[in-house]
């Protein structure tokens, strides 16, 4: 009898240690498109695929041109583009406003999860 309490209290505790962590999880980038560091063709858009469901009226983006080819390396430039939630509630869409030049880029980003933790960070890609 006493191994079999032992038993249930451990499983119990594990079980609690399990929920306690789903709990305090916050969303992790798991791929963008395009990817880190890429050097693509201007993409119409820019997705980014999280771990958990995303809160979309405090989660958000912004789209900088940090270089240009013949002019090297400038100081931040912020394009226009929408930023929406996608079909997945995992997914933020950003589109450009326009096509996006030859340039250096990068894509600043801030994910909230049901958790109301900020997590942010951000992607550089290359268009060519």
């Amino acid at each position: 009898m006493r191994a079999i309490r032992k038993t249930i209290q451990l499983l119990s505790l594990g079980a609690a240690l399990l929920i306690g962590q789903t709990a305090f999880a916050h969303p992790k980038l798991l791929s963008s498109t395009p990817a880190d560091h890429a050097q693509v063709s201007a993409p119409e858009r820019i997705e980014l695929r999280f771990s958990e469901a995303l809160v979309k009226q405090f989660s958000g983006a912004n789209l900088l041109m940090i270089g240009m080819p013949g002019m090297g390396d400038h100081g931040p430039m912020k394009i226009a583009a929408t930023v929406a939630p996608g079909d997945d509630p995992r997914t933020l869409v950003v589109t450009p406003a326009k096509p996006l030049s030859p340039g250096s880029y990068r894509l600043e980003w801030r994910a909230v999860a049901s958790d109301t933790h900020p997590v942010s960070g951000r992607i550089s890609f290359q268009v060519k």
